[in-house]
């Protein structure tokens, strides 16, 4: 008997178990067990040949009337003819010779697979079959393989499904009874089957009504797996000491707010004091704070800094970009005024200091930041990678503020932690919205805050799609409205996906994005060379925009030249910004009216809606024009149709991410480990998610480990340990 844990070589031998190992990485009867089917293929009645279709799933009775072995270039094709009387049916197995020695004229045996027509024949190709030993009662071997629910497993070139479900069969037959991860009663509750049922109903289904529940109770055990994990964590999180940091009457919070020019939204004060609540407690607060672009989450952190500031603590703001952390640093500076100007001329006596610590400063600079954040002076810290250098030591870190976090490693984010002499509040921003669920999944650890609402004097934005293989003149006809945009006074962003003709993909590419591209793209060998800054810029100069104040702006730009070029823009000195993604998020030019993005299908649904939210922020209406070559037909345009038709983040966060595996959603393409996520799915799995987070906390509440469930908690502790379980580690 085996279990779980039993390596696949005891149980298969050395040969199938290396085969299975190298490609699909299982090494243990478990690892095989949780490769769960697809899908599952029905055999129906016995079918006449002559009567069957093209496309149709097919079981026929028939007898093999010829063999023919031939081999072609690098290969081995097996050719078997076989006859009910009615008409004859090719079997075509690719690279199995040694099939040849059990298909032989005169057997006869039922073939069931996919019917498909080649040179005018109905073919079956690699079918299932089951030859009926001669003798044998050929109406119970019927009654035996037709009607049955044959899996369709995920399979590889050298390893195919039928020979999976050989395998599962084998194990199966030698699994012992295993104990559930849940108790008796809690699987009762939830309605499901047992664990032990559950992998043999979705392995070798007596019905597909139980097929389903399998797989539901599966599904739910990932799940709670996740929400179990994630419930531990915020457990942990309640437990550390930290510093409780309270708004001090007539502080640095009350002068700040004085100072605004607007009044914080109704969105932004409820989140406002949901972070004063968190921070005002003597353990960590750990919160997600999430909003559309333009959503006002710079100020309410800005708010939260102060807050520690006042306490006599520092904030850090930890930003992905040099072109982020400027901008911050600026933006931050000029809301706090003198207030960001203590111990200079002209500075508020009861301010502090905000420093920008950045890879590219001299070492100078570097060092007068290092001094006057280990002194204190600097309350307010911001910058990039930078601010995780070991010999950087703070007075008193009392907040971590992460901006796009998703950018960040699990590994980068602690270093900046750990960095304080108590375990400091945290706050993590993003500005890509993330569905509830989603948000639940990945960031269970975390509360959750969101602002839904934009501050006063944001206009809508208006979004067209330009075809350009349909209609090119409505390209011409963009290059003539930024000209009008220009002529109003206003300014306009160009946006292209790579920064010279020479790239092979555009700039920022990452491992999610690339996977993206090759579903979308699939195996297409011919595509339309993608535009690059480096062509664009002096084209339009010379042509379509010709007299107007034009430049570049790309990642490979210098510091200096990036920061002399975007502040030219911020001034008006330049009429259009020619860039790549780089001024995807901070960049704040109210002035700026208009976007045209080029080659829009090669842009993921969400960054093209950030990047569309630079424009419109000055109380101008904004236009957003996303160019693309594909086909008015294909899926990118649909997608491109999408964003052009709403507003709505959350929404087009949910196409965006119904496009990306589940490994992408969470992180997986990022961390380069496989997911411990077969069957779970955010988006499809809502209420599933809701169960398991409730069930999850829950027993954590009554059982803070998982003493009384041993089977649980060391299928967590194993998922705690796995990499793989990584990105679910915020800290």
């Amino acid at each position: 008997m085996s279990t779980l844990e039993t390596p696949l070589k005891r149980e298969l031998g050395d040969r199938t178990a290396t085969a299975l190992s190298k490609a699909f990485g299982m090494e243990t009867v478990g690892d095989l067990l949780r490769h769960y089917p697809r899908r599952y293929v029905v055999r129906g009645e016995l079918s006449n040949i002559s009567e069957l279709a093209e496309g149709e799933e097919a079981t026929v009775l028939a007898e093999i009337a010829a063999v023919h072995l031939r081999r072609a270039t690098g290969r081995t094709i097996l050719e078997v003819v076989v006859t009910d009387g009615s008409a004859k049916l090719w079997l075509t197995f690719f690279n199995q010779p040694w099939r040849e020695k059990e298909l032989r004229v005169g057997r006869t045996g039922m073939f069931a697979g996919k019917v498909g027509l080649f040179n005018g024949k109905r073919q079956l190709s690699h079918p299932d079959y089951q030859l009926i030993p001669d003798g044998d009662d050929v109406d119970e071997a019927i009654s035996g393989f037709a009607g049955k629910f044959l899996p369709v497993y995920p399979s590889a070139s050298k390893f195919p499904s039928w020979k999976i479900s050989q395998c599962v069969e084998i194990v199966l037959d030698g699994l012992e009874d295993i104990p559930d991860l849940l108790p008796a009663e809690i699987v009762k509750v939830l309605g499901y089957l047992s664990f032990v049922e559950s992998i043999r109903e979705i392995h070798q289904p007596t019905s597909l009504e139980n097929s389903a529940l399998a797989r539901q109770r599966l599904t739910f055990d990932e799940a709670l797996l996740l929400q179990l994990l994630l419930a531990q964590r915020r457990a942990q999180y309640r437990s550390m000491p930290a510093i409780a940091r309270r708004v001090k009457p007539d502080g640095l919070v009350a002068r700040f707010e004085s100072l605004l020019p607007f009044t914080l939204t109704k969105g932004q004060q409820e989140v406002a004091a949901e972070i004063e609540s968190d921070m005002a407690r003597t353990h960590p607060m750990h919160r997600l704070l999430q909003g559309e672009v333009g959503s006002g989450k710079t100020v309410v952190a800005l708010r939260a800094a102060l807050t520690v500031v006042d306490s006599g603590g520092q904030a850090a703001l930890l930003a992905p970009t040099e072109v982020l952390a400027q901008q911050h640093f600026k933006t931050i500076t000029k809301l706090l005024g003198p207030l960001a100007e203590a111990g200079t001329l002209g500075g508020d006596v009861d301010g502090t200091q905000v420093v920008l610590l950045t890879g590219s400063m001299t070492a100078a600079s570097r060092r007068d930041a290092y001094a006057k954040i280990a002194s204190g002076d600097a309350g307010i810290v911001i910058g990039t990678h930078a601010l995780l250098t070991e010999g950087l030591d703070f007075h008193d870190l009392g907040l971590v503020i992460v901006d796009e976090q998703h950018r960040f490693g699990v590994e980068q984010r602690d270093a900046l932690r750990t960095k304080a002499k108590v375990p400091p509040h945290v706050l993590v921003m993003t500005a890509t919205p993330i569905p509830r669920t989603v948000a639940m999944t990945i960031f269970g650890d975390l509360e959750i805050s969101t602002l839904h609402e934009l501050p006063a004097g944001r206009t809508p934005i208006a979004t067209h799609v330009i075809p350009v293989l349909e209609k090119p003149h409505y390209l011409d006809r963009a290059w003539e409205r930024i000209r009008e945009e220009v002529a109003k006074g206003h300014q306009a962003y160009i946006v292209a996906p790579r920064i010279s003709a020479t790239e092979s993909e555009p700039e920022g590419m990452t491992d999610i994005d690339r996977a993206i591209a090759k579903l979308l793209d699939g195996d297409k060998e011919e595509k339309t060379p993608l535009t690059s800054v480096e062509e664009l810029a002096p084209k339009l100069t010379l042509r379509a925009l010709k007299g107007l104040r034009v430049a570049p702006l790309h990642g490979r730009q210098s510091a200096e030249l990036k920061d002399a070029t975007m502040q030219a823009f911020a001034e008006g000195k330049i009429d259009v910004l020619v860039a790549t993604t780089v001024i995807e998020v901070g960049v704040d030019i109210p002035n700026a009216s208009m976007m045209v993005i080029m080659d829009g299908d090669r842009f993921g649904v969400s960054q093209l809606h950030q990047l569309r939210g630079r424009v419109g922020r000055g109380g101008v209406p904004g236009l957003c024009l996303l160019v693309s070559a594909a086909a008015e037909d294909s899926s990118a345009m649909a997608r491109l149709s999408a964003v052009a038709s709403t507003l709505d983040g959350f929404e087009l966060s949910r196409i965006d991410l119904d496009q990306r595996s589940e490994g992408d959603v969470l992180g997986k393409a990022q961390s380069g480990v496989r997911s411990h996520l077969r069957l779970l799915k955010v988006l499809r799995d809502e209420p599933l998610i809701e169960k398991a987070r409730l069930v999850g906390t829950k027993l954590i509440e009554a059982d803070p480990n998982l003493a009384a469930l041993p089977e649980l908690a060391a299928a967590v502790k194993e998922l705690a340990a796995d990499e793989a379980s990584t990105f679910v580690d915020k800290g």
